[in-house]
């Protein structure tokens, strides 16, 4: 007999379809073991050691996985092929090794696509173990585990409010945040526009004015109306001919098939995925034999691919979209992942696959895979010049013809540079896509009407998920296999807020990040993160040494921890109130110290430490006691001066108070216990009388539901803002939406979290992700839900939450069964209930291991700062 390893239970199943009788397939579920959260985990003085510990709840597939061993004539480890991968082979084949039931005969094989002709193949041709990829690992791992487990102390002593810190995912916060400081530093600048409508020929378009009284005009030019309306009379009391035609053949190429990064990125822009889901829909893909493996920097495809979707271009088109020649791409990666193909089908005559997410991600793929192998795009840009009579005066058209669509009939590349409602179209300049009449020099088009518009030039757009990926990516830091979890770290440790797909990050991020940056300046930077990358990358490749890169890395590292430990929490808030000195007290408009206490008017702000975070404190306590939270600004203080009337109720004549209390600010109507209170959301810009009247007004009622008869409302509840309708909630985007959603909007929102199509509010009752069927001894439904902390399947008595390999989508009845039992075998007796047999006693001891494991969660979580 032979065993094989996959991480994957489903996955698991179709192999073992695919290989026959002569062999067992079995999952390892994931990683199988970790350094445990405690000192000694890695050893820098011995060598980097490393101490590893088996996770809790992998104990029981462990002893499956060495009870089948130990009958096997061969161990063949056929985890997924990166270095992930690579590591958890290792990881069985060490604790087999312990167990003393690993065979006489290992050997690695790796598998680009769940088929059968790439399963087959890949048993054909097994190899040992790589060293390399097991060596980065090991140096990722203890350089994660060295930054995280000696950081995190030093943030939770010196930084009260800090939760942890990470190699990677502290410098994409300070991406975030120096983003947000460029936006803060921007000062928007007025300019005029001129532009003429035109017709020729009875089309219609529009020509920009370029040059006034023989000088050119920039973007800044006109810099005040009244220049302006100079240049406007001027344009209409012109007689403008056609001085030159300019026509300028292009070519556009498609883009390489995807890459993990760029499919993060395009999901982001046209699917409106996060990382992290688009990963999750990938896996399912992968496993469900769809797709090739989702974790690859690679953007070459297999030659048999590549006939495969020259073939299905000629059948879908005609010849004309095919390229002479096979179209080969590079990439300018150097990991071990460049040698995997790019993200494809397996499968180009299949156009389809799965429904839901999964339909729009696998056509995401396919098109973009297709459209990598067909013919350029031909287009023809044209420019054409008007002069009046004078020459002196000048208006430019441009406008852009497709002559051959090529690899755009198919597919168009997103753009992640806008904000609005056109995000994710295609490049291109809006001037450029206008369409343009056939002109001729000296035509005389009609001038049908002038315009001066005014405009203002915008700050740089905030990181959406797509636009932080892509700069990670260019600046070399992490490894797109990493990049969703470190984006979703971001977001559960509430260091960054997601807005309108847009991350903003929260105060505490911007703290943290200003204590790394005057604290370990060196460790966030870009630069030495992406050397770091580098060096890491070459012990993938065997041109470094794991344990000498360590080496170095720990020598500098060490002492510097061991300064900053040294220093007073004092000293720690003093460096940094001087460091961000500029942020917290702004200069005033009056003039006046904007340290100057706004209570008292004698004692001077600083920024203090308390046990609950950062605040700013006046110096003359205890006989000043103003203060306020860090970030909010003066006027927004706690106790005492820090309160502020904002005015009166027009019904009730009774003040309408901001106040800060135990869990931050609110608005108070009225005094007593007959006051009405509301707190203030963080997105609704500046708080004044109209805005506190509106959030003292919730909740809204929108109306009756055209169906039930039963009212909808709009609130904002513990979790953020959300709609409620006879027991359903829906929940909305942000407070505006509160206030502006009408019956039609609320409707459909309401329907679509019904059905599963939107998130309904949090602390509602939730929609599972499936329903697998009824349960074979209890005949309830047993269900897939979302929790707090991932996937679990529930009978209704009975919560077990899935492993980390199992996707929610690909999990059976059975398995979900099984789940349940194993989960309800392990649990204590309730008090009072009937005593379980004897049979049951060995399951019930497991009972307090696994308490010990929840308690000693939270440790490992804070310790295990992996990006």
């Amino acid at each position: 007999m032979q065993l094989v390893i996959v991480e994957s239970p489903a996955k698991a199943k179709t192999i073992e379809k695919y290989l026959g009788r002569d062999f067992r397939v079995l999952a390892s579920y994931g990683h199988i073991r970790d350094l445990p959260p405690k000192d000694g985990s890695v050893d820098p003085d011995d060598g980097f050691a490393m101490e590893w510990e088996v996770y809790g709840d992998k104990a029981r597939q462990l002893k499956a996985i060495a009870d089948e061993a130990r009958g096997a004539d061969r161990l063949i480890l056929a985890t997924d092929p990166d270095r992930e991968g690579e590591a958890i082979s290792w990881h069985v084949q060490e604790v087999l090794r312990q167990k003393k039931a690993l065979p006489a005969q290992v050997e690695r094989v790796t598998f680009n696509a769940i088929t059968k002709a790439a399963v087959t193949e890949a048993m054909a041709r097994p190899r040992a173990l790589d060293e390399d990829l097991i060596d980065a690992y090991r140096a990722r791992r203890a350089l994660d585990y060295l930054v995280g487990f000696t950081l995190s102390p030093i943030l939770w002593r010196k930084l009260p409010g800090a939760k942890s810190a990470g190699r990677v995912q502290s410098v994409a916060l300070r991406l975030v945040v120096d983003r947000e400081r460029e936006i803060e530093a921007f000062r928007a600048q007025d300019y005029w526009s001129v532009t003429a409508e035109m017709e020729h020929d009875g089309t219609a378009f529009l020509a920009r004015l370029v040059r006034l009284k023989g000088e050119k005009v920039e973007r800044l030019s006109i810099a005040t109306e009244a220049a302006a309306e100079e240049a406007r009379r001027a344009v209409e009391a012109g007689h403008f001919t056609v001085a030159s035609v300019e026509t300028r053949p292009l070519m556009r190429n498609p883009p390489p098939p995807f890459t993990t990064s760029t499919l993060q990125q395009e999901a982001a822009r046209k699917l409106g995925f996060s990382a992290s889901h688009t990963m999750r829909i990938a896996q399912a893909l992968y496993e469900d034999g769809s797709i090739t493996y989702m974790r690859t920097d690679g953007v070459q495809m297999d030659a048999s691919a590549i006939s495969a979707a020259r073939a299905a271009i000629a059948s879908r088109y005609d010849g004309a979209f095919v390229p002479d020649k096979p179209r080969q791409y590079q990439t300018k990666a150097k990991n071990a992942q460049e040698a995997h193909e790019a993200i494809r089908p397996t499968d180009f005559s299949r156009d389809r696959a799965g429904s839901g997410d999964h339909a729009r991600l696998y056509e995401l793929i396919f098109k973009r895979a297709l459209a990598s192998q067909m013919a350029s795009a031909r287009l023809e840009r044209t420019t054409v010049e008007l002069e009046d009579g004078t020459g002196r005066t000048a208006l430019r058209a441009t406008g852009q013809v497709v002559l051959f669509p090529g690899y755009l009939a198919l597919y168009e590349e997103g753009r992640d540079d806008q904000s609005g409602p056109d995000a994710g179209q295609a490049d291109g300049d809006d001037d450029d896509a206008r369409r343009l009449p056939r002109m001729a020099e000296g035509d005389a088009p009609a001038r049908k009407a002038v315009h001066a518009e005014c405009h203002s030039t915008q700050p740089p757009p905030r990181f959406s998920e797509a636009s932080l990926v892509k700069r990670l990516e260019e600046l070399g830091i992490g490894r797109p296999s990493t990049y969703a979890s470190i984006l979703q770290v971001l977001k559960d440790r509430a260091y960054v807020r997601v807005e309108k797909n847009r991350f903003m990050p929260e105060e505490s991020g911007r703290l943290l990040t200003a204590f790394l940056e005057r604290f370990f300046d060196r460790y966030v930077s870009y630069d030495f993160t992406a050397g770091l990358e580098e060096e890491l990358d070459d012990i993938s490749g065997g041109r470094a040494q794991w344990q000498a890169v360590l080496e170095a890395f720990w020598r500098d590292f060490k002492p510097k921890t061991a300064q900053v430990m040294e220093q007073k929490p004092s000293d720690i808030t003093a460096a940094l109130d001087a460091f961000l000195g500029d942020y917290l007290f702004p200069p005033r408009d009056d003039g006046q110290d904007a340290r100057l206490c706004p209570q008292c008017h004698q004692g001077r702000l600083s920024l203090r430490g308390g046990r609950f975070g950062a605040f700013i404190a006046c110096s003359n306590y205890p006989d000043c006691k103003y203060t306020r939270r860090f970030g909010q600004g003066e006027g927004e203080g706690g106790e005492a001066g820090g309160d502020a009337v904002l005015g009166q109720d027009p019904a009730t004549g009774l003040d309408v108070a901001r106040k800060t209390g135990r869990f931050g600010p609110y608005i108070q109507l009225g005094d007593g216990k007959e006051a009405k209170r509301a707190s203030i959301p963080k997105d609704i810009g500046t708080l004044d009388l109209d805005w506190a009247l509106k959030l003292l007004s919730l909740p809204r009622e929108i109306g009756p539901h055209p169906e039930t008869g039963q009212p909808i409302t709009a609130s904002i509840g513990r979790y953020g803002p959300y709609l409620a309708h006879d027991g359903k909630y829906a929940r909305l985007a942000s407070t505006a939406e509160v206030f502006e959603t009408g019956m039609n909007a609320a409707v459909v929102k309401l329907a679509e979290a019904a059905s599963g199509g939107g998130r309904p509010a949090r602390g509602a009752p939730r929609a599972p992700l499936r329903v697998l069927g009824a349960h074979p001894d209890s005949g309830a439904d047993v269900r897939v839900m979302e929790g707090r902390y991932g996937p679990y399947v529930t009978d209704g008595e009975t919560n077990a939450t899935l492993p980390k390999a199992s996707a929610p989508d690909a999990i059976t009845l059975d398995e979900a069964v099984a789940l349940l039992k194993a989960r309800a075998e392990a649990a204590p007796a309730r008090k009072g209930g009937a005593k379980k047999p004897a049979a049951k006693k060995p399951a019930a001891k497991k009972a307090p291991a696994k308490t010990v494991a929840a308690k000693k969660a939270p440790a490992k979580k804070a310790a295990k700062k992996a990006d």
